[in-house]
């Protein structure tokens, strides 16, 4: 599914469609909306960018178990690499 946000919109918000984009993906991960492993890919940002990107706003990490566990098989699968 693809969201089509009208000109008159993203002028009328005083930002570019890249700006738009990052201010709307910043919002919903705020309000724990998605994770921080989907606001990255959405960015086309990695993890670490997004997470500096989000320290420079102030706005906290949300890192729950679920998370953690995926950072957990991630860096044992990569540690037998």
């Amino acid at each position: 599914m693809s969201l089509v946000i009208s000109d008159d919109l993203v002028k009328a918000s005083g930002f570019s469609e890249n700006e738009l984009l990052l201010e709307i993906v910043l919002m919903l991960f705020q309000q724990d909306k998605i994770s921080l492993g989907k606001a990255s890919e959405l960015l086309g940002l990695h993890r670490m960018q997004f997470q500096k990107l989000i320290s420079e706003r102030g706005i906290c990490v949300h890192y729950d178990i679920e998370e953690f566990q995926e950072d957990l098989k991630t860096l044992k699968e990569t540690e037998g690499s």
